[in-house]
Order: C-alpha cells, then structure tokens, then sequence
C-alpha cells in the first residue's frame, strides 16, 4: 500500500497518552516493522495475538487480561508494570527495549519470533489502551 506510511503517521498521532519522545520512538519503531514487510497496523488482531494461547502460554499468561494492569512472570514470579501507555506512560520510550521485549516475549510465548506484521498490530493495540 503507497498510502501506509501516511496512515501510520496519522494513526501514531491519534493514538490516545502516547506523547513527545515515546510518540517518536513509536512511530520509528512501526516505520521500521513496514521497512521489514508489515502492512498497515491492525490493533484488532494485535489484540488478538495477546489473547491467543500455544499450550498453556499466551501474553495473558503473565501480563494479565488487561495491558492497563500489573502483571507476574508465570515462572519467576516478577511483577510486570502495565504494558498500555495510558498506566505506564514510560513503557515505550526506548527502542531497543521495544524490540528486545517483543522478541523474547514472542519466543517465550509462541516459541518463535513474530513477524513484522505481528510486531506492528500488538505494538499498535497496546499503545492504544
């Protein structure tokens, strides 16, 4: 689609307590999911993907039900600080932990790295909570 950059830009400005730097951050972190292949953003299947389960695992699993709550790591126990910006406006203010954590969190729970389209439509449904 020749028009997705526009609407990822617009898309990123509409998108509700995402502001300043992290807004940026976010923003880049999109382009470059659409650089490796993604299309335009679907939070609907972003959400889909938190809720879906591989055996006994899924986002929700550690994360909780709502992105809008602390979180447990299902093995160690740690508390996990709400993943949507709306309660944890510093979630998504360095690139290099986006990435890190998507990618661990996609091998961990689905037991292989998720595509850019997978990266781009969770990223967007959480940014929006």
């Amino acid at each position: 689609m020749k028009n997705t950059p526009v609407f990822i830009t617009i898309l990123i400005s509409a998108l509700i307590c995402v502001s300043g730097h992290a807004s940026t951050i976010v923003e880049n972190q999109l382009q470059l999911y659409q650089q490796q292949g993604a299309s335009v953003s679907d939070p609907d299947h972003g959400e889909q993907l938190w809720r879906s389960k591989r055996g006994e695992r899924s986002c929700t699993s550690c994360h909780g039900d709502s992105p809008t709550q602390m979180g447990k790591h299902q093995k160690t126990g740690k508390v996990i600080q709400p993943m949507a910006v709306s309660a944890n406006p510093d979630r998504y203010r360095d690139a290099k932990k986006i990435q890190k954590w998507i990618l661990r969190n996609c091998k961990w729970t689905f037991a292989r790295e998720c595509s850019a389209q997978e990266k781009s439509d969770i990223l967007t449904w959480l940014i929006q909570q």
